[in-house]
């Protein structure tokens, strides 16, 4: 799946050509043991997602990395649809970076498309030793040939938003995109609009206060972003940055709208449960607004003392009886994920915690609408120990699919790119994982399809698709992001 047309690169044209590319049938996951029981490498895994093939549903191929404990996260291409005019690239390379370990792997995905091989490792000193940074996150592929990733931290585990470029043909590590001194305090996720000369990136935490798992003395502390990040795409300088304030907490994904002319998007932060709209102003710098709110929602019977909510604390109520103590907290919905559909109408996020997925109709950019909400799994289930205190949704049942009772909440998000199929993995990264779902660390991630009305809006749950990822040959393993050989919505940009 490489091009639209004879002669041209990899990807489409447009994000509306792309819309009319061959249905996904196979898709690749990196699958996670690290916090698990299993002391196993992790590795990235096949999945054969064709209703047509015999082996649907199944994971036909298990590449696994020859090191332990990296912790695979976001993966991305050396070539995408931002090098679409240059038919000398081709999309024959996923990278994989480890957002514990610092390594990148380097995939041969050209080969053979359902069994790739590993094609490079890049090790971590390369990024310490030339970039002073560690704890990759986020791949895109430029327009130049090379290939760029955003870091979480420096060598030490201290919050440090610096970028890494590779060579898009020998995958050495060139160095730092950011001018020396000019790292963000922290980094995450980006995207670049080539159109109007401008990147935006996003902040979650310094690595050494995340690295096992949550505690809400480190945002008192500081050790954790709340903000967007402008940058001069052609200079390299950063030109601005954007106090999201307390209602944009841990800004994680980022989406520009498809369309290269656009200039604003949307970022979902998760401990607030907010969308923010970015934007340019009339008078040329950038500005955001928070367009969708998710309350936070009184609960009692949380045990784990670590919660995120609201006040970023747990308080106590007094019940009727005056010697008994209640703890009350608030339970934030935890926005983890979030995307666009192609043609630029529909926004999706997940809510970790809470459990659901929403659907957003965008076409009025300043006032989305809710348009579809799913229920799969969470940490409010109405079977479980968590009761929800004055709250107008009823507490959704547990999801159960084939039997699989759907562990932790849905996560991960990958849109068809005709935009009929959302496909959904439940795990996080495995240290919040272990916290907040144990249960998913004994029983292995899930991979969900969710059928989307694209006319109308609404979602509903493919009761026929299920990759179980608890019933794996090792063990149970965390099943992380998803990525199509083709390229999807959350790989590609359009110059």
């Amino acid at each position: 799946l490489s091009a639209s047309c004879s002669g041209c690169g990899p990807g489409y044209r447009s994000p509306l050509d792309a819309m009319k590319g061959p249905r996904e049938e196979i898709v690749y996951l990196p699958c996670i043991y690290r916090n698990t029981n299993t002391l196993k490498p992790d590795y990235l895994a096949t999945v054969d997602v064709d209703p047509k093939s015999s082996t649907y549903c199944q994971v036909i191929h298990r590449l696994p990395m020859p090191n332990l404990c990296d912790e695979l996260h976001h993966s991305g291409w050396n070539a995408c649809s931002s090098c679409f005019g240059d038919a000398s690239r081709k999309r024959n390379r996923l990278i994989l970076p480890s957002l514990i370990s610092s390594r990148i792997y380097v995939v041969d995905v050209e080969t053979n498309p359902r069994a790739p091989q590993i094609h490079k490792i890049v090790e971590p000193v390369d990024l310490f030793w030339k970039c002073g940074l560690a704890n990759p996150h986020t791949t895109h592929c430029l327009g130049n040939g090379q290939v760029m990733i955003s870091c979480l931290g420096d060598p030490s585990g201290n919050g440090k938003g610096g970028f890494v470029l590779l060579d898009g043909q020998t995958f050495d590590v060139v160095g730092n995109w950011e001018h020396p001194g000019e790292a963000a305090p922290f980094g995450y996720d980006f995207w670049y609009q080539p159109q109007h000369n401008v990147m935006i990136s996003t902040e979650w935490g310094a690595p050494k206060a995340l690295a096992n798992g949550f505690d809400p003395a480190d945002v008192a502390g500081g050790h954790y972003g709340s903000c967007l990040h402008v940058w001069n795409w052609d200079t390299h300088r950063k030109l601005q940055t954007i106090d999201l304030g307390k209602d944009g907490g841990i800004p994680l994904e980022v989406r520009f709208l498809h369309d290269p002319s656009a200039t604003e998007g949307y970022v979902g932060c998760a401990l607030s449960g907010s969308v923010f709209r970015f934007y340019k102003t009339l008078e040329g710098d950038w500005a955001a607004e928070s367009v969708i709110s998710i309350p936070s929602k009184k609960v009692e019977g949380w045990t784990l003392p670590e919660m995120p909510g609201e006040s970023v604390c747990l308080t106590t109520q007094l019940t009727a009886h005056l010697s008994d103590w209640v703890p009350v907290c608030t339970l934030a919905g935890l926005i983890t994920d979030i995307l666009i559909s192609l043609d630029d109408r529909f926004l999706y996020f997940s809510n970790w915690l809470h459990g659901d997925i929403r659907q957003y109709d965008i076409t009025d950019r300043r006032k989305p609408r809710l348009v579809g909400q799913l229920f799969l799994g969470g940490s409010i289930v109405s079977d479980g120990p968590v009761k929800v205190l004055q709250d107008r949704e009823k507490q959704p049942d547990p999801r159960i699919i084939q039997g699989r009772r759907v562990p932790g909440g849905p996560q991960m998000l990958q849109l068809s790119l005709d935009g009929l199929r959302l496909y959904v993995t439940t795990s996080l990264y495995s240290g919040w994982d272990k916290q907040f779902y144990p249960d998913m660390i004994k029983e292995g991630s899930v991979m969900m399809q969710i059928d989307v009305d694209s006319v109308n809006g609404g979602l509903s749950l493919n009761e026929n698709f299920l990759v179980d990822f608890g019933k794996e040959p090792d063990g149970p393993v965390l099943a992380h992001e998803v990525r199509y050989p083709g390229g999807d919505c959350t790989s590609d940009i359009w110059l």
